[in-house]
């Protein structure tokens, strides 16, 4: 279990993280979402150890990570831009991970080397972007860590070795029960991964649900209304997140029960009423405008 409570981080007059509380437990897989510059980086550092907080507490099982020599032996942070020592190859930062994790595992980086399918022997500077990330990847996954905090894991990577990734992440938090936390901007991946989601915004929280839940709790309302005074009294009763009129039809993204939202239209016998499926990213860009995010208007 990975428990924060009322973290906040700043750097100089910069507030990265405010007030953050979060509870994540053993074995989930759990996504990180929010704008550019929105504190996710810090936040994962913070849990990491990497940083200190500034305020309240981060403990995994009880214990506070910084300065733990324990609990960081059984903590992997990747980070968006994999840095290894000058000159090395991947046989030269395997030797070092063994001598730093205590976990480490020679079988496990062997089995790997099936998926990962790179020269151990090439020095890391001279491969591509996509290539550094799965040899960080590989040796990460090699330190059999129980907690993996991953920065934009899959950037740069092609489909195929995205699915390689995806499917390992999922044999980790499945057989290992190995907590994952996931920052990305790529919200499609994160649907496919995570089975709870926070969206991150000025260093605060705005959002923390499970995945399923919060799809159940946002809706696109397609409607076309018998008289244009129906539309303004539906915002006394219902949590409006965004609207868009395009001529006799209006659409809504709203909060609340299914059952309970589509009663509310019902009331005014509308000419057309459908519940449209919502993808998470719709949700998060309209979570977003709602805590004050200029967002321009987009076409669905």
């Amino acid at each position: 279990m990975i428990e924060l409570n009322q973290v906040s981080k700043a750097f100089e007059q910069e507030k990265a993280v405010d007030g953050v509380t979060m509870h994540i437990h053993k074995g989930s897989i759990y996504g990180l979402l929010g704008s550019n510059g929105a504190g996710k980086t810090s936040l994962l550092k913070i849990i990491a150890g990497i940083y200190r907080q500034d305020r309240g507490t981060v403990r995994i099982d009880g214990a506070e990570i910084y300065e733990n020599l324990d609990l960081k032996g059984r903590t992997i942070f990747m980070a968006d831009a994999p840095t290894f020592f000058p000159q090395s190859t991947i046989t030269h930062m395997a030797a070092f991970y063994r001598s730093v994790y205590p976990r480490w595992s020679d079988e496990r980086f062997e089995q790997l080397a099936s998926v990962f399918k790179l020269d151990v022997k090439r020095k890391l500077h001279r491969m591509s972007k996509g290539m550094r990330r799965q040899a960080a990847v590989w040796l990460g996954l090699s330190c059999m860590p129980e907690i993996l905090l991953m920065d934009e894991p899959i950037d740069g990577l092609d489909p195929v070795m995205r699915q390689q990734i995806k499917n390992l992440l999922f044999q980790e938090s499945a057989e290992r029960q190995v907590t994952i936390i996931i920052s990305s901007h790529n919200l499609r991946e994160i649907e496919d991964l995570c089975d709870h989601v926070a969206i991150m915004h000025k260093g605060k929280i705005i959002v923390q649900k499970d995945l399923d839940d919060l799809k159940a709790d946002t809706h696109k309302i397609q409607v076309a209304f018998r008289h244009p005074d129906h539309a303004g009294l539906l915002k006394e009763h219902i949590h409006i997140l965004h609207e868009e009129k395009r001529g006799s039809v209006s659409l809504y993204i709203v909060k609340g029960h299914r059952e309970d939202v589509t009663a509310q239209f019902r009331l005014h016998d509308p000419y057309l009423l459908d519940v449209l499926p919502l993808t998470l990213e719709e949700i998060f860009i309209y979570e977003m405008e709602g805590a004050g995010y200029d967002i321009q208007p987009i076409v669905l």
